[in-house]
């Protein structure tokens, strides 16, 4: 065994380790075989250099590779046993016992908080956001330095399913596409397959669809179903850990016309693996500490997040879509007559009308003079979001010139910000046709790019395969985004589908994309957000209500229950914001009862607005995170660590969301806490370390005050 004290390059096949001190609690390893390979700039890091004092020991063994981090007393806290480069790829395994509980990897549909054992492929699509970085409740964290596909416990079987000739369900529904809204036939199929397991045990198990996006996810074993998620989009991929028994097992999943699904399953074992089939190295950083701790080095590494504006904490008005100045303008009067708090309304696609897609210019038969809509909401206090594109019509004015430059992605319509030219050519286009008409904040939409159509391709003139690079393109769009706001001295708030480690450093904030309404996608989008929270990114939120609505809503009661759960926690996200497709959003089209309760909400969101703002400085600041896991604040809480929807909003509350419908009472799991905890609205105390049922109405979520910490100064 060799132990590291410095930066040094070590021997053996170690003369290819090159490990680094990076913080007082983090190293960054790499392990690549030539120096000569083709390498990319470093988009993650915004600190390179070492430090001088370090609090951890690094040993390596010459003939395994294994590579084991300790702290100054010796103790062990990271173990990897496999580093390896082949044909191309890169593999990292590390120990991971059973107790453990991994959390992080960023926004997933597949409703896992605790990641361990899972087997998940990272892939940027709407939806999906995927940050290879875990926290882990013995007191790591880990960072996977690579910008291509990920393979998180990638499987080592794989069955495919056969069509049968039994089909299920047809159904038209309408679909928003880069086309704008349209609607779809889609047919249901059943799809077979048989598989055999030799040992009994907890399995991974991976479905894959075989196309860019899904309609549903859904498999049964042996009869029984095990993944079951139906949305307008999905991920391509749904993950799920299930015991077998030793034997034949029949599997049957009803999907969509098209599919060509394969199941991909793994024995679950004491370790974790990071693979990325295109990669130039194995490059990681460890991070020892709390999560707070972990976090904070985390960004001061690769870059801080700057304070969120306080104007952008309060309510976010969004429907799909306002057609007209006029028609935005009624409907912030309106919230001023209703006296309902509003900071900011948002215009979303299309806006752009007779001049192409994402044209950066308005159709001035609906919207006359941008400037003096901008100006009016301004003198009621109000702020302006706009959306823009990574896509632009190659027939528009601007699209043109960009296609004469060869500024997109090939075969696609997106720009190639991996081209440097490209992205500047985009920033000036934006900068004079957007950013004089006053505008507040950038709604950055599909910067994944949509269709993962990255994968395939070659960008920055051929210059690099796409599959290289095929998850960090959401980092550069919002990179040429913030930076020319900040050279033209704006104050940059932007709201983005898709992002990278390291976005936080742009002030950008993430959202869970077009999901659906129904309870099932509530649950997932609560568990998604905090899996972005984990992964080190502070600002996150959902469409509140769903994005996809029923064309019954404003009248339909189930819905406008769920709808009120949905709203009544996005009191207590990062951003509170409500958003629908073909919906007008507005709290009084869903009758009296439902527009006083989002009116409370939307009041106790203001109540609390000096709170979130000192929080919000404290992300900035010292790297904290508003929106808290609980493992964040109770890592040694075994049951607090089971929790898959509570969370800590801030250090002083405690969120338990509604996400059943019906109900009178709710159970709460109070972590344990030296001085217990107060229910919020009544004021009653708890002792911790206990379940406690409240009453609940429609009107309201519990929320506990934790003993010895306040909310207001």
């Amino acid at each position: 065994m060799v132990c590291l004290t410095v930066c040094c390059m070590v021997t053996a096949q170690a003369e290819n380790f090159r490990i680094a001190k990076v913080a007082k609690n983090a190293v960054r390893i790499r392990y690549q075989e030539s120096e000569t390979r083709d390498t990319l700039p470093d988009w993650l890091y915004v600190k390179h250099d070492e430090v001088e004092e370090c609090d951890l020991r690094v040993e390596t063994d010459p003939t395994t590779q294994a590579v084991t981090i300790k702290n100054r007393e010796g103790q062990t806290l990271f173990h990897a046993t496999r580093h390896e480069l082949l044909r191309g790829g890169a593999t990292l395994a590390f120990d991971s016992p059973k107790d453990e509980c991994l959390f992080g990897l960023g926004q997933f549909q597949d409703g896992y908080s605790n990641v361990r054992g899972l087997s998940r492929r990272l892939t940027q699509v709407n939806t999906q956001i995927s940050l290879p970085m875990l926290l882990s409740s013995k007191g790591y964290g880990i960072l996977w330095n690579n910008y291509g596909m990920t393979e998180f416990n990638p499987c080592g079987h794989s069955v495919r399913l056969i069509k049968s000739d039994a089909t299920g369900q047809q159904e038209v529904v309408n679909v928003t596409s880069t086309e704008g809204g349209k609607q779809e036939i889609r047919q249901r199929h059943i799809y077979e397959a048989d598989f055999e397991v030799f040992e009994p045990g907890d399995y991974g198990l991976l479905l894959d669809v075989g196309q860019k996006m899904a309609r549903r996810h859904n498999l049964a074993i042996d009869g029984e179903t095990v993944i079951e998620m139906q949305n307008l989009w999905l991920p391509p991929t749904a993950s799920k850990i299930v015991h077998l028994e030793t034997g034949h097992h029949h599997l049957t999943a009803e999907l969509a016309n098209g599919d060509q699904p394969v199941v991909y399953f793994n024995k679950v074992e004491d370790q974790t693996v990071f693979r990325s089939p295109v990669a130039n190295a194995v490059d990681y950083t460890v991070f020892v500490g709390t999560p707070d701790e972990i976090i904070a080095t985390y960004r001061d590494l690769t870059g801080k997040a700057p304070k969120m504006p306080t104007w952008a904490l309060g309510y976010i008005h969004c429907r799909e879509r306002f057609h007209s100045s006029e028609e935005i303008l009624e409907t912030a009067n309106r919230f001023k007559q209703e006296q309902m708090p509003l900071s900011m309304i948002v215009q979303d696609w299309q806006y752009w009308g007779k001049y192409g897609w994402n044209s950066m210019r308005f159709d001035e038969e609906f919207y006359p003079d941008p400037k003096a809509l901008t100006d009016s909401l301004h003198k009621m206090d109000i702020r302006l979001m706009v959306s823009v594109w990574s896509k632009i019509d190659k027939s528009s004015e601007v699209g043109l010139q960009m296609e004469r430059d060869r500024y997109y992605i090939p075969g696609t319509d997106w720009i190639d910000f991996f081209n440097p030219d490209a992205a500047a050519s985009y920033w000036k286009n934006f900068s004079e046709r957007l950013v004089p008409l006053g505008i507040d904040a950038w709604w950055q939409d599909a910067t994944e790019p949509e269709n993962d159509d990255l994968d395939g391709r070659r960008v920055n003139n051929g210059r690099w395969d796409g599959a290289l690079v095929r998850n960090v393109y959401p980092l550069l769009v919002n990179k040429t985004v913030y930076e020319g706001l900040v050279q033209a001295g704006k104050e940059p708030m932007i709201l983005t589908r898709c992002g990278f480690p390291g976005i936080q450093r742009y002030g950008s904030a993430l959202w869970s994309g077009d999901v659906g309404n129904d309870w099932e996608t509530f649950r997932r989008q609560i568990v998604a957000g905090l899996g972005v929270q984990a992964a080190g990114i502070p600002w996150w939120t959902y469409d509140a209500g769903g994005f996809f609505r029923p064309q019954n809503q404003y009248t339909d009661s189930a819905y406008i229950e769920r709808m009120l759960r949905w709203i009544e926690t996005s009191v207590y996200l990062p951003l509170m914001r409500v958003h629908g497709y073909m919906s007008n959003t507005e709290p009084w089209n869903y009758g009296a009862e439902a527009q006083a309760i989002i009116a409370d909400c939307l009041k106790e969101r203001y109540r609390l607005l000096p709170y979130i703002d000192r929080c919000a400085k404290a992300v900035a600041e010292e790297g904290s995170t508003l929106m808290r896991p609980l493992v964040f604040d109770f890592a040694n809480d075994a049951e607090a660590l089971k929790q898959k929807y509570e969370y800590m909003f801030g250090p002083a509350l405690l969120i338990s969301p509604v996400t059943e419908p019906g109900v009178t009472t709710w159970r709460t799991y109070l972590p344990k806490h030296e001085g217990g905890w107060y229910d919020y609205r009544t004021g009653q105390h708890y002792d911790g370390g206990q379940y406690v049922n409240t009453p609940v109405t429609k009107a309201h979520i519990p929320v506990f005050l934790r003993a010895g910490y306040q909310i207001e100064e």
